[in-house]
């Protein structure tokens, strides 16, 4: 089979559909046999393709605004991928809208759908393309991937997607070295991009119930990110709780390095998030033994199980006490850093590469029995 994998989201400052695309390819290219091949297609006017990326994949880099490219495939579906990258078999979008092809099967990926029920939270091109277009695509796709059984849940609930055609391939762990715990409480962490999602006023508000019971309590460091009208609402919201506001530090956007750096200070990770389809930074922090703090809503509770605190998440007062037990009680975090490494053990890139390059296979027999 040639394979051909979206590597835009990858491109450029990681998020967590980076992570998620680098992380699936470079497992799939691990294991590919020899009889089949990966292309990493990108397409950007001044963002070029890294060479060797990926090792082992093939790379299709084209001069192409990505924004433009895009509006021709999801609006006028053309031109074929294959005009572009060359022959292929299979071709896997990292998002909810195919990429079009001329005989190859397509598959795409779905990692929450957030942008139906709150298209205002998302940026201009998910608000004009995902909520018309993505449950059409995903119907007429020749198989759809999903990052946890949550999502996999919601989009045969609200698409009517065959359960045989929903592959679940979750985030993989790190594979960082637990840290040594630190001798005295870091900063409240909060990992992620700064946007509406996340509630991080509402993380906010909690903190400045803590300030106000525990003067002495670590900064608050958001680690992510932000557009600059997010970052503006998100402290004037925060301008009646002035000591929070003076105590909170954005980071801007972290690489892997400095993302181990912040884990291995860190108190706890928050995630405070109204709706979640994994939560890539929670499976990271128990990877290094962070007590993790997650909302209740969402895929979030799967991720953590039994290893996290996980709370209503427009509850202050209940954010507030969790943040205050956690850094109240050693017994507690020994646990949570104990349960949570056993439990991000069982988190694979390798497993989730498995069952995707299977998918591939049964699509590809399908269409070669047409």
């Amino acid at each position: 089979m040639r394979i051909l994998i979206d590597y835009r989201p990858a491109l450029r400052q990681r998020t967590g559909v980076g992570e998620y695309a680098h992380g699936l390819a470079t497992a799939l290219g691990a294991r590919l046999p020899p009889e089949d091949s990966l292309t990493l297609f990108s397409s950007s006017w001044k963002d070029r393709l890294p060479n060797a990326v990926v090792p082992g994949a093939h790379q299709a880099d084209l001069r192409v605004p990505v924004r433009l490219l895009n509006l021709a495939w999801h609006r006028l579906e053309w031109p074929p991928v294959d005009f572009l990258a060359g022959g292929t078999d299979i071709v896997h979008s990292m998002h909810p809208l195919m990429i079009p092809a001329r005989s190859a099967a397509r598959f795409i990926t779905i990692h929450d759908l957030y942008f139906l029920d709150r298209p205002e939270h998302t940026q201009a091109e998910i608000r004009r393309d995902y909520a018309a277009l993505a449950a059409g695509h995903a119907r007429r796709a020749d198989g759809v991937i999903v990052n946890s059984d949550y999502t996999k849940r919601q989009v045969i609930g609200r698409f009517g997607i065959d359960d045989e055609l929903i592959t679940v391939c979750t985030p993989g762990n790190p594979g960082w070295p637990r840290r040594i715990e630190p001798l005295t409480p870091g900063p409240i962490l909060f990992v992620g991009t700064v946007e509406p999602r996340k509630n991080l006023s509402r993380l906010m508000a909690a903190y400045a119930q803590v300030l106000e019971r525990r003067p002495a309590v670590p900064d608050l460091v958001l680690a992510g990110h932000a557009l600059p009208v997010t970052t503006r609402e998100l402290f004037s919201e925060a301008s009646t709780i002035a000591k929070a506001r003076n105590r909170t530090r954005l980071t801007g956007y972290v690489g892997d390095a400095e993302r181990q750096r912040l884990y291995r200070e860190a108190s706890m990770l928050v995630l405070p998030s109204l709706d979640e389809g994994f939560g890539i930074p929670a499976l990271e922090a128990m990877t290094m033994g962070v007590p993790v703090i997650a909302s209740n809503r969402g895929a979030l509770p799967e991720v953590v199980g039994s290893a996290g605190i996980v709370v209503d998440p427009e509850d202050t007062s209940a954010l507030a006490s969790a943040i205050e037990r956690v850094l109240e009680d050693e017994a507690t975090r020994r646990r949570m850093a104990d349960e949570g490494v056993a439990r991000a053990a069982h988190f694979s890139w390798t497993s989730s590469a498995a069952r995707l390059h299977e998918a591939y296979r049964a699509a590809y027999r399908r269409r070669r029995a047409r």
